[in-house]
Parts: C-alpha cells; structure tokens; sequence
C-alpha cells in the first residue's frame, strides 16, 4: 500500500537521505569556522547567512539537482545579494525595496544559469539586514555570502566524494543499450513539449527514460 505521506523526492536510497543531514551539520559547522577565521568576530558583518542552511539542503539531499551544482550555489547567492544590495541603495525604506530584490533576483540568476532558490532570500536578506548590512554595501556580497556559499560547495564536494556521489553531478554513462525507436531529438522533444521547468539535469532524465525501456524490454522478453 502506498503511504500517506509518500516522499517528495522520488529516487535515492534511505541511507542517503539518513547521512544527508550529517553532510548539513559538518557543512554549517565549518562555513562559521572558517568564516571566523577568516574575517575574525569583529570583522565580518555576520559569520552566517540565513540562506545558507537553504543552500545545504539542496548540496546534501539533492546534490544531483541543476540548483545545488557549485555555480548556482556560488553564483546565485552572490549575484542575489548584489541586487539586493543595490535595489536597497536605490530605494532605501521603500516598501518596493523587498519584492523588486526577490524579482530581479530570480532575473539576474535565470540570466546567467545560476538559479538557485536560496538566493531569493540572499537578496532579501540584504534588504531587511539592517543598518549592519548598509554599512557594509556591496563587501556583504561576498563577506559573508560569498565566503558562505564556496565553503558550501567546497564542503558538498568532500563530502559527497566520501559518501560516493557525483557532485558536481554528472550523468553516468547509460548501461541500458539505447532502443532504435527511441532518439534522444524524441526526449528533447518531450521536454520542450512538457511546458514546465523539472528539477532534474536533462541527461538525467534520458538515463531515467533508457533505464525504464531497458526494464520494459527485460519484462516483455521473460
């Protein structure tokens, strides 16, 4: 019977999703770490950014998503806190100032293929952070948010390294024999046909497509 509450993710093993939060905890742990070190209490603004414990999510429970890869997890919050901190110069104490960070944003990370959710609150952050982020203007960009996110990613690498993972992911070679009715211009196809945007690389989806035909064919033959 299948459960009530099924998962939201539909793949992956419970072993990863049980180490999943360790990867999390030793990523966090060592992003404040590190940042300490490396700017010193008084030095940085914050040590930690709130967006990060988003950004471990998607490295350490989904580290095959196009949204946890290292440029969208670098790039995407740090091109979110430069609009945001911009967006604040320009309208400091607007009631605007929130919503057209979130949305140029999403813009600015869709234009340079670094979409990564996080990065909403990245922008945000720089809006409602306070006087703490006005003083320290576009350096927030990258002291802590910058410093945050590569200690993320750089962490995610480890980490996945040890727990036999690809990050940064890259599509396995497919072990099921490609089906002569079935070219790879017919899985464009369908995505293009599909309208909406999936959370999954599209080799990914073409080695889910071949593995189920190769599955189908073993069934039909026994």
């Amino acid at each position: 019977m299948r459960s009530r509450f099924p998962s939201v993710l539909s793949a992956g093993f419970l072993r990863d999703r049980l180490i999943a939060p360790l990867g999390a905890l030793i990523g966090i742990a060592l992003t404040g770490m590190v940042t300490a070190l490396l700017c010193g209490d008084a030095g940085a603004t914050m040590l930690l950014v709130a967006p990060m414990g988003a950004s471990a999510v998607l490295v350490f429970a989904v580290p095959a998503s196009p949204l946890a890869q290292p440029w969208p997890v670098i790039g995407g919050n740090v091109i979110s806190a430069l609009v945001g901190v911009a967006v604040v110069h320009a309208l400091p104490g607007s009631g605007l100032a929130a919503p057209l960070a979130v949305g140029g944003a999403i813009l600015a990370m869709a234009l340079t293929r670094s979409l990564h959710p996080p990065g909403g609150a990245a922008a945000l952050t720089a809006v409602i952070g306070g006087a703490p982020v006005l003083g320290a203007g576009y350096a927030f960009a990258f002291v802590p948010v910058g410093v945050n996110a590569v200690i993320i990613a750089l962490v995610g690498v480890a980490f996945h390294r040890l727990s036999g993972h690809s990050y940064p992911h890259r599509a396995p070679t497919l072990a099921a024999p490609r089906a002569a009715d079935l070219a790879a211009e017919d899985i464009d196809r369908a995505l293009a046909e599909f309208g909406d945007t999936l959370d999954i690389d599209r080799d990914d989806v073409e080695r889910l497509v071949r593995r189920a035909e190769h599955h189908a064919a073993t069934r039909r033959a026994a």
